[in-house]
């Protein structure tokens, strides 16, 4: 192999004389990667070096002309300067090729481009949203599923992804909810180490490189309006933000985005304790941090800083590494550090950082790596792939009720009624954040559910959703006053024995920038869901959302609710299968659902107040006036076609010294009439310590499958990392006491019992 890669660098020498001439040094496979970044940094010019730090948009057709005006000359004139570090949106072997030449055969140092892309639930065959992903609580599913994404963005030519998004956040007003693994940090640290295994791979020419974001806090943002500011207590920094990036560190990620939000008055793209001090300092990360897009920028309206070069100076200093789009980098650090303003010390460090990711990616050995036209036709859009996504979505639905077994529906002899446009939806299921997917490619419900033909099956719209047609630019325009398509949905829900309707929001009303402050159904589907159920209440009612929604009429009046979630490209075909019971159903809630926005944020891992309780009964307790103060559904809620018996929960022995292994285990039974998966959970309560602890904490969780009939026992094991926790400086305390154990089915139920800790 090293013969070849030195026959092909050889042969790159040939071909692009002078250019690859100069850098020979750096491109002998035999010398250490950090010695050959060294030889290649000292033939690098200031201009150069903080080229290696911006970003730009791919925005021409970079396989046609090259542009002769405008930003786009600006953009192609510096790529051949080498004053560019990487592109973002070019895409298609033949755009990266062309773009890729220009940085390595006409440039004087041949430093290849490194090209990225929104890869977030799938490429152009899509999986689901990463919300509905964290349903399944399969994180071997979940990794495969970011494999099957780098497999087709690799062979488009990409080779690095913004993803995985882990940020926390128990706010469903908060439309990127849908990008994240929801609101616990346990369960979304187990998450991203699984993406950033899936994406990453082993860094060939199959894999792309991962992006943990948004570096921090962005879950949090202020009644969850979109780019609006944090404030928030290092208890919660570091107990509940910081552990799933750092999980992803862990996990060999290569690159982080930091966020457009300011945490505690300073923009986290200029916040030197968060890039410096804790991920390249505490946690010794070695990659390199991209800005959001403009975010640099932004920190001048955001008020922290006066211009662009102060901007620049800023967000260098605290550890920016590569600026996307806001263009100032490359306009002003160089002077910056000629004016002995900005030390070049620190361009060196990002730029080294850069260089090592393209080093590691083995863009310097082979920089057409990626471009392999043979594979981009036969990988994308594969039978394996869309097998794949299936198997995922199915794997994320959740059911949320049952009432008198109404689901499985028969698979002969009935009468079904379809009601919704969600259910002749062949876009809306792709869901957001999808921009390489082709519009109207997923299956929708109704085509999987026409695949059951023994069955009589008829389709009413009933009321469309939006009035315009979906955009990731524009704002979804709800349909509040067409009503014409009632009188047709209830005649047929009238004649059916069992009505299905497909409701719940446009795959564009949730995503970046699509923060809501209402959580009901959009428009008048809650209306036609009243009017249907009065002529016949025998509903399975199947949400397509990608945030949690609040249904309290649904919840106590509709007999079977499934969580469906957007599900990508194979959503029509995952619906159908567990509908009619091909597929037991064993998701679990990433996110507790509200009774209604005003709850919001809700999460099951709070504190306790002085006054939880009513024990005085009267006022004077923590609680809502007007609706109970418990979520409409928890986190870890989740039902299935059979029944699960929990029961003899055992500690090893009653104490423990520091340091000593906690074991507990359970027996859980299979008690119904069919096979099905169980996650069963494991929560931890601290009652007395330094810093107050939530109520309960998931600290432990396995996905088992058990015919009827079948028993196992479960083990768990609670080590110093599980029972600790960080105090307000970021130093992580383990301390003595009493700790309650639960282990169950949701984080409300399940059996309980304590140890103690010497």
């Amino acid at each position: 192999m090293k013969k070849q890669i030195k026959r092909y660098a050889f042969l790159m020498l040939v071909i692009s004389g002078s250019s690859y001439a100069q850098t020979k040094k750096y491109m002998d496979t035999n010398k250490p990667i950090e010695e050959r970044i060294s030889l290649l940094m000292k033939e690098m010019t200031l201009e150069e070096k903080v080229g290696q730090m911006n970003q730009y948009n791919g925005s021409w057709d970079v396989t046609g002309p090259k542009p002769e005006s405008g930003s786009n000359e600006e953009k192609y004139n510096n790529i051949k300067k080498g004053w560019v570090g990487s592109m973002l949106t070019v895409r298609g072997v033949k755009e990266v090729r062309a773009v890729q030449k220009i940085a390595v055969e006409e440039t004087r140092l041949g430093i290849p481009l490194i090209f990225g892309f929104d890869v977030i639930h799938g490429y152009k065959t899509l999986s689901p949203i990463p919300l509905a992903e964290a349903a399944s609580w399969d994180l071997e599913a979940i990794k495969n599923s970011a494999r099957v994404a780098a497999l087709e963005a690799s062979a488009s030519g990409l080779n690095w992804t913004f993803a995985p998004n882990v940020d926390i956040s128990n706010d469903a007003r908060w439309g990127r909810v849908m990008e994240g693994a929801g609101e616990d940090p346990y369960l979304g640290s187990k998450i991203a180490a699984a993406r950033v295994k899936g994406f990453q791979g082993n860094l060939d020419n199959t894999s792309i490189i991962a992006c943990a974001k948004h570096f921090a806090a962005y879950g949090f943002v202020e009644a969850g309006r979109e780019y609006n500011s944090v404030d928030m207590s290092n208890s919660k920094l570091y107990n509940t933000v910081l552990p799933p990036f750092k999980a992803t560190v862990d996990a060999g990620i290569r690159t982080f985005m930091n966020s457009f939000n300011t945490l505690n008055g300073i923009p986290a793209t200029g916040n030197s304790f968060l890039q410096r001090d804790i991920l390249k300092g505490a946690w010794g990360f070695k990659g390199f941090v991209v800005s959001d897009w403009a975010s640099i920028g932004e920190m001048i309206t955001h008020g922290y800083a006066a211009d662009g070069a102060d901007a620049a100076k800023k967000a260098a200093i605290a550890g920016s590494d590569m600026d996307m789009e806001s263009n100032v980098y490359v306009t002003e650090l160089a002077k910056l550090v000629k004016k002995g303003i900005v030390k070049e010390s620190v361009i060196d460090d990002a730029v080294r950082r850069i260089l090592r990711v393209k080093f590691e990616l083995g863009l310097f050995d082979n920089p057409y790596k990626y471009c392999d036209e043979a594979r981009e036709k036969s990988n994308i859009g594969s039978s394996a792939n869309n097998e794949s996504v299936l198997d995922m979505a199915k794997k994320s639905i959740v059911l949320l009720k049952n009432d008198k077994n109404l689901l499985p529906l028969k698979k002969s002899g009935a009468k079904i009624a379809l009601i919704g446009a969600l259910a002749n939806d062949k876009n809306s299921p792709l869901g957001s954040w999808r921009i390489a997917a082709d519009d109207n490619t997923a299956v929708s419900v109704l085509e999987g559910m026409q695949q059951y033909k023994d069955n009589l099956l008829v389709y009413e719209k009933g009321t469309d959703v939006a009035l315009n047609k979906q955009s990731f630019l524009n704002e979804v325009k709800v349909n509040t006053t067409d009503f014409s398509g009632f009188e047709a949905a209830k005649k047929a829900a009238k004649e059916a024995d069992v009505v299905v309707m497909v409701l719940g929001e446009i795959g564009y009303q949730s995503g970046e920038a699509r923060s809501r402050t209402d959580l009901n159904l959009p428009g008048n589907q809650q209306q036609l869901l009243e009017e249907v159920y009065k002529v016949n209440p025998n509903i399975v009612l199947v949400l397509n959302n990608g945030r949690p929604l609040s249904i309290p009429w649904a919840a106590e009046n509709i007999p079977a609710i499934v969580e469906a979630w957007h599900l990508g490209t194979q959503t029509g075909n995952a619906v159908a299968q567990v509908l009619y019971g091909d597929y037991n159903p064993s998701g679990k809630l990433p996110m507790s659902f509200p009774r209604n926005v005003g709850q919001c944020p809700i999460y099951y891992n709070l504190y306790n107040t002085g006054r939880p309780t009513d024990k005085d009964q009267n006022v004077f307790w923590s609680h809502y006036s007007d609706v109970e103060k418990t979520p409409l559904y928890p986190f870890g809620y989740g039902l299935s076609y059979t029944s699960f018996a929990y029961k003899n929960l055992k500690i090893a022995k009653p104490s423990f010294q520091k340091g000593e292994k906690i074991e507990v285990s359970v027996d859980v039974t299979n008690t119904g009439n069919f096979d099905g998966k169980e996650v069963v959970q494991l929560y931890l309560n601290d009652p007395v310590a330094n810093i107050v602890r939530p109520v309960k904490e998931l600290k432990g969780f396995e996905l088992i499958e058990l015919k009827k009939g079948e028993t196992k026992t479960i083990q768990f094991t609670l080590t110093d990392k599980e029972i600790g926790f960080y105090d307000n400086n970021g130093k992580f305390l383990v301390e003595p006491g009493l700790f309650n154990v639960m282990v169950g089915w949701n984080s409300n139920e399940g059996l309980t019992s304590k140890f103690e800790l010497k």
